[in-house]
């Protein structure tokens, strides 16, 4: 059995040490938080874990076999390194590193001590992903069109990052996952209204082979919102994560244009078909991450979520922050 130790035991730490302790193949042993109430309440929850507030005695207890890291941003690369060094697997929660430049050291010293780095994508692992997944690889969808995703509530702020970094994450590694080809450039542009980092921001990604993507993120939205719009050639789809039930919809609907002798003479015609909601599995998406974390380690496997994916959306994330900065300036990748 793989022993773990959770580092961070805020808001998304109690998520993971609850689905960690729920596989048979991987078993929570210590976690770690300098809140002395946060480790309170882990103890209460789970008495026969150790608590610690000093994160080395995690990082180098001969115990650990595997560390999944639940902290701020800027915490990442310093905890991922020494977990590394000290020979431990490690989990990072999203965003992967602060810069792309700590990214690539942090994947060179895995795979130079023969370790998995996965990135803790969770969305890549939801039903309606998956399946929407499915669709794009099966052809169902014909080419990529566009990616246009609304991500907006009220809050909740972040003092240490922005908007960006903190919502769009979701997206760029669902695109990442779903569009085949590397983004060519970003353009950006966003705002400051409360507290000195961009609370509205919008994203443009330019994709090789005319596909372009769209993502809006916002902490000041009267409303809570998280629909995507994905258009294909043959068929359409949208997913909104806020429903109970048809979170995703795929339409037949789509547009065909015919030249004749100019200009002039384009005919378009419009297809309207039917509309289909695919079964879309109900498990716990954090669940099935986790059992796939262990998977890949029992077996030698790389994840698709690894460090090389965590240094791809890190890269459009200081894209955008750059192109931002030059008032939507286009940024090349």
């Amino acid at each position: 059995m793989i022993q773990v130790g959770v580092i961070g035991y805020g808001y998304w730490g109690p998520n993971i040490v609850r689905n960690l302790h729920a596989l048979n193949s991987m078993q929570v042993t210590m976690v770690c938080d300098m809140n002395p109430a946060a480790l309170a309440r882990a103890q209460r929850a789970y008495p026969s874990l150790r608590a610690v507030s000093d994160p080395t005695e995690i990082l180098r207890s001969p115990e650990i076999d595997a560390v999944a890291i639940v902290t701020p941003v800027w915490t990442h690369y310093e905890l991922a390194k020494l977990a590394l060094e000290n020979g431990k697997h490690v989990f990072v929660e999203k965003p992967f590193t602060s810069t792309s430049a700590q990214a690539e050291e942090l994947i060179e010293l895995a795979a130079r001590k023969k370790l998995t780095i996965m990135v803790d994508h969770t969305f890549l692992f939801t039903g309606a992903v998956r399946k929407i997944r499915e669709l794009t690889e099966s052809g169902i969808l014909g080419d990529l069109y566009y990616y246009d995703s609304l991500r907006v509530n009220l809050g909740l702020f972040q003092h240490d990052v922005s908007v960006i970094w903190d919502l769009a994450p979701h997206d760029l590694s669902i695109m990442d996952h779903l569009i085949k080809g590397e983004p060519e450039a970003i353009v950006a542009t966003g705002e400051k209204h409360l507290n000195g980092v961009e609370d509205v921001a919008f994203m443009t990604i330019y994709f090789p082979r005319n596909v372009i993507a769209h993502i809006n993120v916002n902490w000041l939205s009267p409303v809570k919102i998280r629909t995507t719009l994905i258009g294909g050639q043959k068929k359409m789809v949208v997913w909104n994560d806020l429903v109970a039930d048809e979170k995703v919809r795929v339409y037949d609907k789509g547009v065909q244009i015919t030249s004749g002798d100019g200009i002039r003479d384009l005919l378009v015609s419009y297809r309207t078909g039917d509309m289909w909601a695919p079964q879309i599995e109900q498990l716990e998406a954090l669940r099935v991450e986790l059992d796939y974390f262990a998977d890949c380690l029992m077996n030698s496997k790389a994840p698709f979520n690894d460090g090389e994916s965590g240094l791809r959306v890190v890269r459009m994330l200081e894209a955008a922050e750059a192109s931002i900065q030059k008032r939507g300036e286009l940024v090349r990748l």
